[in-house]
């Protein structure tokens, strides 16, 4: 559902899918890695983590244990409660060669545990509070210093192909299948689950979409959706975190690299507002996506952002004149690459417009046109979508 509900936004550039293969018996999600430029991390009120029963992180030897299913089941609750402590010593990976076998024998704890929620062979939801306490551990860290900050330049080509890839990511990428099977998991419980999920995890996850990992994002994204519709208590503060983190790009930093991966989030949430449509959705709409036009960077996520506009425009016509208005509030002076995006975006938008509302706009749009018709910057492109929406 998730995916088609983006496919519109994706139908130039393809769709962003999360296949499944089978590797080691275990699926994982494929992401196809893109580039996009980082921001400074979202700030955030210092606050503690769920208070868990799983030992502080460390670096300390790792034991090889017997699997789960070699123990009597009597001992498996003793056995289980050992490999989630276990898997809370982190390993360094900053040289490969140290440690090898500490990293294979966590790997493969891991692993098991993915098992063990995803087959529902054992009755995990005891140790809930634990399970939580040991994926807050592994996943929410410092992130490594900006690429913009260690080559010293404000700029990011958005085509270099030197992408970032976390050294962890071995053991990252199973923390977080299992965080996505514990959400999904029919076993788990709402009212108990809320108890360590909550606004503090929900925020410090967040704060994790300006991590450079192409891969880490999406993990991250499917989770946060997950959360969003299984736990309607979360909904409003998911929705004002996010509002929080954009408009600190905006008005800010103007840097993230999550920005594209939550305007897809968002793109699923408008999809499901109720008509008439709350004041709420109508000041997001406002006050952060057509302010979202103005970055330089833009272009790394404008189908998103489109979309997204385009869906409040479907859904309630009268918000075309204020969403027209913003784009040409928002315009670009010089940059033709720029321009062709806002013009293809009003085509879209005027698609969906009725009469009462074009009248509303008319003038000043077509004076923008106009001015991109005979614009000393023009390109081909722009006097094929300016002409075509002149004589639409």
């Amino acid at each position: 559902m998730f995916n088609k509900i983006i496919k519109r936004a994706h139908r130039k550039s393809g769709k962003v899918t999360f296949p499944e293969n089978s590797a080691n018996g275990h699926q994982f999600y494929e992401v196809v890695v893109k580039h996009a430029s980082r921001s400074s991390t979202f700030d955030s009120e210092p606050q503690n983590l769920p208070n868990t029963a799983a030992p502080p992180p460390n670096q300390a030897v790792i034991e090889s244990l017997p699997p789960l299913k070699e123990v009597a089941v009597s001992e498996r609750s003793a056995l289980f409660l050992r490999k989630i402590q276990q898997c809370c010593s982190l390993c360094d990976f900053s040289d490969t060669l140290k440690f090898i076998v500490e990293k294979e024998i966590k790997r493969q704890t891991l692993y098991e545990l993915v098992d063990v929620i995803q087959s529902s062979s054992f009755q995990f939801s005891e140790f809930q509070e634990e399970l939580i306490g040991m994926v807050s551990v592994n996943i929410f860290r410092c992130l490594p210093p900006a690429s913009h900050e260690n080559t010293g330049t404000e700029t990011v080509d958005p085509e270099e192909d030197d992408t970032y890839m976390d050294p962890s990511w071995a053991h990252l990428q199973i923390v977080y299948e299992i965080l996505m099977r514990y959400i999904v998991s029919p076993e788990v419980d709402i009212k108990i689950a809320k108890r360590y999920v909550d606004h503090v995890f929900v925020l410090k996850l967040m704060e994790l979409f300006d991590s450079e990992d192409q891969r880490e994002r999406e993990y991250l994204k499917t989770i946060l959706h997950r959360i969003y519709g299984k736990f309607m208590v979360h909904r409003p503060f998911i929705r004002k975190a996010i509002n929080n983190i954009f408009y600190r790009f905006i008005f800010e930093t103007q840097r993230h690299n999550g920005i594209c991966e939550l305007l897809e989030i968002m793109a699923s949430i408008i999809n499901g507002f109720a008509l008439p449509m709350k004041e709420e959705h109508k000041l997001f709409l406002i006050r952060a996506l057509i302010p979202l036009h103005k970055p330089k960077c833009v272009s790394s996520y404008h189908q998103n952002l489109s979309y997204c506009v385009v869906q409040f425009v479907e859904k309630d016509g009268r918000l075309a004149d204020p969403v027209i208005k913003g784009l040409l509030k928002y315009w670009p002076v010089t940059n033709c690459h720029k321009e062709v995006l806002f013009l293809g975006e009003l085509e879209e938008v005027l698609e969906s417009t009725q009469p009462p509302e074009f009248v509303r706009c008319m003038a000043s749009l077509f004076r923008q046109i106009a001015r991109c018709l005979n614009s000393p910057h023009f390109q081909d492109n722009i006097l094929e979508e300016g002409a075509f929406i002149w004589v639409a």
